[in-house]
Parts: C-alpha cells; structure tokens; sequence
C-alpha cells in the first residue's frame, strides 16, 4: 500500500510540469495569434474606411469619430466611376486585355523554361541559370531607356504591345516553376522516355497537369502585377484610350482633385478584380507555394 502511495506521489511532479508546459505554449500561441489578428485589422482598416467613404456624402468624409457606416448610402459616387464622363470601362477593359495576355504568356513560358532547366540536361545549364536569376538585381526603372528605344524601332510604342510583350517574360516565374519541377521526381520523365514520349509530349502531358497548383499561383501573382503596374503603362502609354486602370485613377484624381468619394468609389473599382481573383485562387496560392518550398 506504501509503495503505491509513493508511486503516486513521485508521479505527480512530472504530470504537472506537462501540465505547466501545455499551457504556456498554449498562452504562447494566444499571444501570437492575437498581434497576427491586430496586424490583420490594422492592415483592413484603410481597405474599410475606403468603402465606407465611397458611399458616404461629402460632408461626413472628414467627420469625427470616424463613422464606419454611413447614415444613408449614396450610390452616385460609383454610377459616376461606370456611366459618367470619367467612365472606368475602358480603363477595365484595357487593364483585363493587358494583364490576361501577359499572364498567360508569361504563366506558359515560365514553365517552359523551368522545364529546360530542371529535366533537359545541357551544358552548362546551371550556370545559364545562375545568370539569369542574377537579372532580378537590375532595377527595371534603368530598362526604360533601352525599352523606349526599342519599341519606337519596333513601332510597338503607344500600345497595349508595350505592356504585354516584356509582360510575358518573368524571372520570378522561372525561378518559381524550377522550384516546383524539382521535387517532381526524375523517375517520372525517365519512364516516358523509355516508352518513346519527347520533351514536348513530356511537357504538355505530364509536367503541366502536375503543376497546376504553381501555375494558379503563378498566374494570380502575376495578373496582380500586370493590373497594378502603373510605371510601364506611365512610360509607354500616351493616348488616353489606352489607359489601364491604374492610369485612370490617376487620371480621375487630376479631373477631379476635391471629390474624395468619387476618388475612393474609383479606388474601390479598381481593387474588385484582384479580391475576386484572390478569393478564388487562394486555395491554389497556398497549396502552390507550399509545393514550391519544398525543395531549394
């Protein structure tokens, strides 16, 4: 009967230091989630004051304390952005025409060329590779000389060909496909070509379907640069009805440079694609980039 006393007793310092252990991880954990969470909010406030203000009149704009939701919403700040004289139609239709071509070009050459530089075996390759990579350290703003240069030979300046040929070549791409293609094993291409399959038919028939995930990241994160760049369509854009909606913005803010609703309900205009477009490929940016840390 002593012996089971003691026993009890001896165990009891080791149950509770697990119990001691839990809980501070557990106090841990609450701590960080809850700087995540005011990181979160402080991060959606200007996203929410933006909207709210789109609808509010311009009287209470700049009203104290801040009123999240305006009293009565007024519709005529965003029927101005999509009927009016500063219509972003256009502008939409512009920015959607630059940033599919430049992301499907883009989205379909990265994993060709990360292709090439995973699976095909050539002579120096990884340092072809190293270089290329190396460009990400040349600051785009000195290209714009030699770009302007160029695409007035080509006869290309002042058109939506500007934005989406140079659009269609990205390093991140390349280096974003390679890091996926590198943890699909070799086994997989040394199979096919036992039974006869090519580099295209490899590539097209068992490399793409594979790498849907990276390529819906891919595609997400660069359709968000094509519609937000605004200093290549600045440099290479002079006719207005080429604008992409970035320029429009700019544009709509010189016309009109006291409407703050009218500013905040082209804001909000201009951001609806790319929170579309985010909660759709989510799924897919998670899944892609954990595919791609896989391996370095």
């Amino acid at each position: 009967m002593q012996s089971n006393v003691d026993y009890a007793a001896s165990s009891r310092p080791p149950q509770a230091a697990a119990i001691r252990k839990e809980t501070i991880r557990r106090l841990r954990k609450g701590a960080v989630t809850a700087v995540m969470l005011l990181f979160a909010v402080a991060m959606v406030l200007p996203f929410a004051w933006m909207i709210s203000t789109s609808f509010k009149t311009p009287g209470e704009v700049f009203a104290y304390p801040i009123q999240w939701i305006p009293a009565h919403f007024v519709w005529e700040h965003h029927l101005k952005i999509w009927t009016g004289t500063a219509s972003f139609v256009p502008y939409y239709l512009n920015s959607l025409k630059v940033s599919l071509l430049s992301t499907a070009g883009a989205t379909f050459l990265s994993a060709l060329a990360a292709y090439g530089f995973t699976k095909v075996e050539f002579k120096g390759r990884d340092t072809l590779f190293l270089i290329y990579i190396a460009m990400m350290m040349i600051p785009p703003q000195v290209l714009f000389v030699p770009k302007f240069i160029m695409f007035k030979w080509m006869g290309i300046f002042n058109t939506h060909w500007a934005l989406i040929l140079p659009g269609m070549i990205t390093i991140f791409g390349v280096f974003m496909m390679r890091q996926f293609f590198i943890t699909i094993p070799k086994e997989i291409s040394e199979s096919a070509f036992i039974d006869g399959a090519g580099h295209a038919r490899i590539f097209t028939q068992m490399m793409l379907p594979l790498a849907k995930p990276a390529l819906a990241t891919l595609a997400v994160i660069d359709f968000s640069w094509h519609w937000n760049d605004f200093e290549n369509a600045l440099v290479f854009l002079i006719s207005r009805e080429l604008y992409t909606v970035p320029l429009g913005l700019q544009n709509f803010i010189m016309e009109f440079n006291v409407d703050y609703n009218g500013m905040m309900a082209a804001a909000s205009a201009g951001i609806l694609p790319m929170l579309a477009l985010f909660l759709i490929g989510q799924r897919f940016i998670i899944q892609g980039l954990s595919g791609t840390a896989v391996k370095g």
